[in-house]
């Protein structure tokens, strides 16, 4: 998911209701680090950067306002995969944290092996070994 000067070119964005209690599950259970957090005064979170491995993801507090807020207005839970090296010691992290496990770390028929987590608010999380290239 290398982009051009080892930056990531692809950034899932989520809107949560609860963006702090979102982080603190991505960054205890899933074992994201946390590049910035930017809030109000209020403590809304406008955006977050999370970083996994060389991917990131970008999030935020739903009903904060703006074009993104409304477009995503009514979405539903969202699928994200990301890749890992030690897939069963992920996977033991996350569970020690609460998650709630849909898949357990699975060996896959194309060679991947990789489990599968719901986070705080319905979205799916995939973390395995599958890895394409792509080409540059």
């Amino acid at each position: 998911m290398a982009g051009i000067g080892g930056r990531p070119s692809v950034f899932p964005t989520l809107l949560y209701t609860d963006a702090k209690a979102a982080i603190r599950q991505l960054t205890e259970a899933f074992g994201f680090t946390e590049l910035s957090v930017y809030e109000t005064e209020d403590g809304t979170v406008m955006h977050a950067e999370l970083a996994q491995g060389q991917g990131a993801v970008m999030l935020g507090s739903k009903g904060r306002g703006g074009l993104f807020d409304t477009a995503m207005r009514g979405a539903g839970p969202a699928g994200v995969y990301v890749v890992v090296d030690d897939v069963d010691a992920h996977h033991q992290r996350a569970v020690a944290h609460g998650a709630e496990i849909l898949m357990p770390p699975t060996d896959q028929d194309y060679g991947s092996r990789d489990y599968m987590a719901r986070d705080v608010e319905g979205n799916v999380w995939s973390f395995g070994t599958y890895a394409p290239e792509i080409g540059g």
